[in-house]
C-alpha cells in the first residue's frame, strides 16, 4: 500500500518520512523490510500517502438515469471521500441520486466499489451493485437474471424494474458510507488538514 501510494503524484519518500517524523532513509527500510512500521506511525502514513481516499467518479442512479455520463468524468473524478480506514485495492466512489433504494440507500449516500468488474455476471444475480448499461446509463440497482444469458432486469425497492438491458460494467460494493458519516468524516479531515499546517509552520518557524 506504502508503494501504491508513493506513486501518486507529488508523494515522494522523503516527504513520507518527514510527515512520519522519522530519518530519510527510514522509508527505504520499511519498503526493503529491515524496518517495521511503528503504531504510532500509521496515521501520519495514511494521511500523507492519502490511502483512505477513493476518487467520487460522479452519481449512480437510484431511480433515473443519471448525468454526467461515463465518458464526461475526468481521470481523477470529481472529488474525493476519505475513508475512516485504508483500503488496499483499486476503488472509486458514487453519490447515490434518487430515493428507488429506500431505506437502504438514501439521496446522499456514497457507495464505494471495486474500479473492475472481478466476478462473471452470473455471480451478482441478487446482489445490489453500481451498474453501467451498454446505452451509458448509471444505476444503482439489484441485479436479477434476464430471459438470456446476456440480459438481465434492474430492480429496486420504490421503482419499476428495468427489463432486458445489456450491462458493460458491474461495480461491486465494498463499503457504504451514510451521508452523515461523510459530513463527519470531511470535518475530521479539515480539522487534521488545519492541525498539520499549524505543526509545519511551527517547525519552520523554529528552524
Amino acid at each position: 500500500m506504502i508503494e501504491r501510494g508513493l506513486e501518486k503524484p507529488g508523494k515522494t519518500k522523503g516527504g513520507l518520512a518527514t510527515a512520519m517524523g522519522v530519518r530519510p532513509g527510514a522509508v527505504s527500510e520499511i519498503l526493503s523490510g529491515l524496518r517495521l512500521i511503528k503504531a504510532s506511525e500509521i496515521a501520519a502514513i495514511i494521511d500523507y500517502l492519502e490511502l483512505n481516499s477513493v476518487p467520487i467518479m460522479g452519481r449512480v442512479g437510484a431511480g433515473a438515469a443519471i448525468e454526467p455520463e461515463h465518458e464526461q468524468v475526468p481521470p481523477e473524478g470529481l472529488g474525493e471521500v476519505q475513508l475512516p480506514f485504508p483500503i488496499s485495492e483499486e476503488t472509486i466512489a458514487f453519490e447515490v441520486a434518487g430515493d428507488s433504494m429506500l431505506p437502504k440507500y438514501e439521496n446522499g449516500d456514497v457507495i464505494v466499489v471495486y474500479r473492475e468488474q472481478r466476478h462473471p455476471l452470473a455471480s451478482f444475480y441478487g446482489e445490489e451493485a453500481a451498474v453501467r448499461l451498454k446505452t451509458g446509463e448509471r444505476y444503482l440497482k439489484t441485479i436479477e437474471r434476464g430471459k438470456s444469458p446476456s440480459l438481465v432486469n434492474l430492480t429496486s425497492f420504490n421503482a419499476k424494474p428495468i427489463n432486458g438491458v445489456k450491462l458493460e460494467w458491474i461495480g461491486e460494493i465494498c463499503v457504504t458510507l451514510p451521508r452523515g458519516q461523510i459530513e463527519r468524516l470531511r470535518a475530521k479531515a479539515t480539522a487534521r488538514t488545519r492541525k498539520a499546517a499549524k505543526t509545519h509552520a511551527g517547525r519552520a518557524q523554529e528552524q
